[in-house]
């Protein structure tokens, strides 16, 4: 029950992220998604931090240095330029692809070996994804493209780097969260400016845009992401990613008046049982996991044991 409860927070993150797309088109100035990302970051990660009343000590100002980078300052711009430069359904299929990147990683760097039903519920739910968000007009460009999978190699790279390195000893997922997010934020601040400019002039819509980005879609959910990624797998944490562009269709649909098509459905249906079959395999894998762990600390036990006896 309790890792019910832990997925099922940890999924509002990818739920929250759906809305992204609803909020910049109606409220944010156009075509500045760079601004958008250090407006999203820079503020929530001083939030954080002020609220968490703790700052990097020692290694960690690097490493979050580091995490922060791949996670929000290098993430954020590849994942806009991949959208900018494909139709937003290709790059939502791209994106949806992160977590076969992070089996990988995860398998290479923290020792989780993925079961072949993981495997294939990533892949599945990546093909849902495409039912849903990819049309026949798309077209593909080889910026867009390099552009899209290296920002979900970046993220990938992030969760199992967040996993690997854990949190200081002390330091809740509140503190750890605000330094990456800051440290993304100024990792923006130059591109944004040599790219887009000075910032833009902010009406209400967009202060009402930046704020909700700023604390429910960047503060809290990011928080709630990495809060989950300290209690469960990083490939169970990176297998709910498809409920973003899930989420993103149904707002759409709700909001935008967006028409959902019969086939948009069924990938709909199709991702999100992947992402339950994926949460299924995470635990029943966690569980072995434990229960060898478990055995082999008897073992040693008993050998130990046996070694003072004698």
């Amino acid at each position: 029950m309790k890792r019910f409860a832990t997925v099922a927070l940890t999924a509002l993150a990818p739920v929250s992220w759906g809305s992204t797309y609803a909020v910049a088109t109606e409220l944010l100035p156009p075509d500045r998604p760079l601004f958008t990302g250090v407006m999203r970051a820079l503020p929530a990660g001083l939030l954080l931090t002020a609220l968490a009343r703790t700052l990097p000590r020692g290694a960690w100002w690097w490493k979050s240095a580091v995490l922060g980078t791949l996670n929000i300052g290098a993430f954020f711009p590849l994942l806009f330029l991949s959208a900018y430069r494909l139709p937003g359904g290709v790059a939502a299929v791209l994106g949806a692809a992160g977590p076969l990147f992070v089996v990988g990683l995860a398998a290479l760097l923290l020792g989780e070996r993925a079961s072949l039903r993981t495997v294939l519920a990533a892949v599945v739910g990546a093909f849902g994804v495409s039912m849903v968000v990819l049309t026949a007009e798309a077209r593909l460009d080889l910026v867009g493209v390099v552009a899209g999978v290296v920002s979900s190699a970046s993220m990938a790279s992030g969760t199992v780097m967040t996993k690997r390195w854990g949190r200081p000893e002390g330091v809740g997922p509140l503190a750890v969260t605000g330094w990456q997010l800051t440290a993304g934020g100024l990792v923006i601040i130059p591109v944004a400016a040599l790219v887009e400019g000075a910032p833009p002039v902010l009406d209400g819509n967009a202060l009402l845009g930046y704020g909700y980005m700023m604390l429910i879609n960047t503060g809290i959910a990011y928080w709630l992401w990495f809060r989950g990624m300290g209690q469960l797998t990083a490939t169970s944490v990176t297998l709910l990613g498809p409920l973003s562009p899930l989420s993103a269709a149904v707002i759409g649909w709700a909001v935008l008046g967006q028409a959902l098509t019969p086939v948009q459905l069924l990938g709909m249906a199709i991702a999100f049982g992947a992402t339950v079959a994926g949460q299924l395999a995470a635990a029943r894998a966690a569980k072995t996991f434990s229960s060898t762990e478990k055995t082999d600390r008897n073992i040693s036990i008993d050998l130990t044991d046996g070694a003072v006896r004698r």
